[in-house]
């Protein structure tokens, strides 16, 4: 504790106990300064009106000091509020009666008017008797027990703080309380006032203080922690008390004495409020009226509710730091789960102007009320996107379209810098702002390999505005479309490719076959990303036959894409040359097996043949190699599997091969088709199976024509896989043999 200059010292100066650590035995002592020490009175009265005949000098201190240290005067008229209060009938009775009265904790008022003053008394009335036994008196035997008894309050409020506080009852509320307890019992009038720092404990802001003037409590909130700034900011500077026991006259107050003169504050007594660690909290200060230095029980009664506003005060800052932590945790997950939920909203659909239109909804309203997505192209910035929450602000938006060489804007300049910019203004360069009430932006790059492609622009309207958090969330957004984008591309770009390689592999158009119907199928697995390993063809020979074949290659992607080739552009090139089938199906064996290994090393099968037409129909000639038994559909709807013993290709350098024959009347039909048709399973596993395929042909009705068969083997294969996607490609090529008109 400071006692400063012009506060006339203090009477206090505490010391631990023998035997008592010195914090232990400093609590002990403040605890035996609430309670305070009684003392005894008494007063000896004689005859009716109780006439003071002598009393201690403990007497005359209690009932108001020199001006009342009088005998030889009726008691009632040297302390005329006893009358009112009953005390003067109360010793007439015990002087008319001889029986004696006690009272327990009885209220006594002492003194008139504004020097009154409560207090409670212990105390006994008892005749005085002569050798006769007659009353001559009443004599007064008393203990004051004001102390205890305030002790006793001043306890059971303090428990009753401290129970606040384990129930983390709000802290204004618990200091605002415990305020109004402390000027409620003190014997003199007191206001208290509670200070709390600022986390860098440079500064002192307004805590509790009910009976301070507004307008005094407003003028100290926030002022500066060091020495010399009034009691408060002086003890917070110094971690020590500080007793000012008159403002007119002391230096710390040189700054507010104008104040506290308007505010009637004539002394003032600080002390820090201090965290376990010694770091400060704030000031507990206690104001009087009147000059006035602290006794031993008012500094014990600061130190104790000092240290009570420091345990409710680190209670509070640690509930703080909890709720804080927590609602950082659920900011992380709430940012965690809309990055996931914007990730896989972003990925919905493999399209880079359906990514970017989700981009501005997803922004809208979470990061800005408005959102605008500009992508390059072609060398121009185009407006790709816009979210806002009218259709007249989307249009608004939508009409805007950034210059991309021009200084004065901000997409291009994020376009040409690669980094964000932020600003609470509108932006540079001609736009909508106005219309749109846009009172910032927040443009962040969209960026592939390091290069800015395009822009998210947020605009803020009205009170809104982009802090750090949303900044950092909006470049994370930005980072994760411009992933999805360049995938979405990539996937394009990658299934274009497929398509238009695919589509070299294959028939652009069925040619127009004298004396037969063709129809074809085909249906590749997965994706649409992968070149498909089957494949057909038909293509007319000089001799005026028909070459026709259908295979499969091993594996997927561009190696069974180039197998294809290798094997299309072979038969093409050596069916016009060589004799028959199997020459034609060895050329391609030798095909295969001298590519080079980086083509790939996979098998193939195959079904190859020629096809004549003649009067009675169609005459084939066809070689299987390792390939499924093709089908002849008869006339009379009846299957029959078409025999012809074959090796894989690709395996070996001479296949064993079989040239079959086979004659097709008119409305017969040669099935050719892969095994992707034969293995297509469905949700439980089953294949469709040889007797399926089978049956399926003989379900077609008589004299079908080629579209016809092919459309009765594939429906039905759709009805027995259902929408379960298919695990393999597959091809049909249908043959059929028209009449000789036709």
């Amino acid at each position: 504790m400071t006692s400063e200059p012009g506060s006339g010292g203090s009477p206090f100066a505490g010391t631990a106990d023998a035997g008592l650590a010195p914090a232990a035995a400093e609590g002990d002592h403040d605890l035996r300064m609430l309670f305070g020490r009684s003392s005894a009175v008494f007063a000896s009265m004689a005859g009716p009106a109780h006439m003071l005949e002598n009393a201690n000098a403990t007497f005359f201190t209690t009932i108001g000091g020199p001006e009342r240290a009088r005998t030889g005067v009726p008691l009632g008229q040297l302390m005329p509020e006893l009358v009112e209060q009953g005390f003067i009938a109360l010793l007439d009775r015990v002087y008319r009666t001889g029986v004696a009265y006690t009272g327990r904790e009885v209220r006594v008022v002492l003194g008139e008017g504004s020097q009154a003053r409560e207090t409670f008394f212990d105390f006994t009335y008892e005749p005085r008797l002569d050798s006769g036994s007659n009353v001559t008196g009443v004599r007064l035997i008393g203990v004051e027990t004001t102390q205890v008894k305030q002790a006793q309050r001043l306890a059971a409020e303090h428990r009753a703080l401290l129970e606040q506080i384990a129930r983390q009852a709000p802290l204004p509320d618990v200091l605002d309380g415990m305020a109004r307890v402390i000027e409620e019992l003190a014997p003199e009038e007191v206001l208290v006032s509670v200070l709390l720092a600022d986390p860098d404990g440079l500064h002192l802001r307004h805590g509790a203080a009910p009976s301070l003037p507004a307008f005094y409590n407003e003028a100290i909130d926030g002022i500066a922690t060091g020495d010399g700034v009034g009691s408060c900011g002086t003890a917070a500077h110094r971690r020590q008390p500080v007793i000012v026991s008159d403002i007119g006259t002391n230096p710390f107050w040189e700054d507010f004495r104008d104040l506290a003169v308007k505010a009637g504050l004539a002394a003032c007594w600080s002390t820090p409020i201090l965290a376990r660690d010694g770091s400060l909290l704030g000031t507990f200060a206690m104001y009087h009226r009147v000059p006035r230095s602290p006794q031993e029980a008012d500094l014990a009664l600061a130190r104790v509710f000092a240290s009570t506003a420091a345990l409710a005060v680190e209670r509070h800052l640690a509930e703080e730091a909890r709720r804080t932590a927590e609602a950082r945790e659920k900011a992380a997950r709430d940012d965690l789960a809309f990055l996931l939920d914007a990730s896989t909203h972003l990925s919905t659909d493999l399209n880079a102007a359906q990514t970017f239109q989700r981009l501005a909804q997803t922004c809208m309203p979470r990061l800005a009320p408005l959102c605008a997505v500009d992508v390059v192209e072609e060398g121009r910035v185009r407006r790709i996107s816009t979210a806002a929450p009218t259709q007249r602000e989307r249009d608004l938006l939508a009409t805007h379209i950034p210059v991309y060489d021009a200084v004065d804007d901000a997409v291009a300049r994020v376009l040409a810098s690669g980094t964000t910019e932020i600003a609470r203004r509108t932006p540079t360069g001609p736009g909508p702002w106005h219309e749109l009430k846009v009172t910032g932006y927040l443009c962040v790059p969209l960026l592939d390999r390091g290069r800015a492609f395009g822009t998210m622009t947020l605009l803020s309207t009205g009170e809104h505005t982009f802090d750090g958090h949303t900044v950092a969330l909006a470049e994370e957004l930005a980072r994760r479309a411009s992933s999805a984008a360049r995938n979405a591309r990539q996937y394009t770009h990658r299934a274009a490719l497929a398509r238009d390689l695919q589509a070299g592999l294959l028939l652009p158009d069925l040619p127009r076959v004298p004396g037969a119907e063709v129809a074809t199928y085909y249906h590749p697995a997965g994706e649409g990303l992968d070149i498909g390993g089957d494949f057909y063809d038909v293509f007319p020979l000089e001799d005026g036959s028909w070459a026709f074949m259908l295979g499969d290659v091993c594996g997927r992607g561009a190696i069974a894409a180039t197998t294809t080739a290798l094997v299309r552009h072979t038969v093409r090139a050596v069916a016009p040359l060589l004799p028959g089938p199997t020459a034609v199906v060895e050329a391609i064996n030798r095909a295969l097996i001298n590519r080079p290994s980086s083509h790939g090393t996979g098998f193939v099968t195959l079904i190859y043949g020629r096809l004549t037409p003649t009067d009675a129909g169609l005459d084939l000639e066809l070689v299987r190699a390792g390939h499924g038994l093709p089908l002849h559909l008869d006339a009379g709807g009846r299957v029959h599997p078409v025999e012809a013993a074959g090796s894989l290709l690709g395996i070996g350098p001479h296949p064993r091969l079989t040239a079959r024959h086979l004659h097709l009347r008119p409305h017969e039909s040669l099935v050719l088709h892969t095994d992707g048709i034969t293995e297509a399973r469905r949700a439980d596993g089953e294949q469709f199976g040889e007797d399926r395929l089978a049956h399926a042909l003989t379900d077609c009705p008589p004299h079908a024509d080629a579209q016809a068969v092919l459309d009765a083997l594939t429906g039905a294969v759709h009805a027995f896989t259902g929408d379960r996607g298919i695990d393999d490609d597959q091809a049909v090529l249908v043959l059929t043999a028209t009449h000789p008109a036709g």
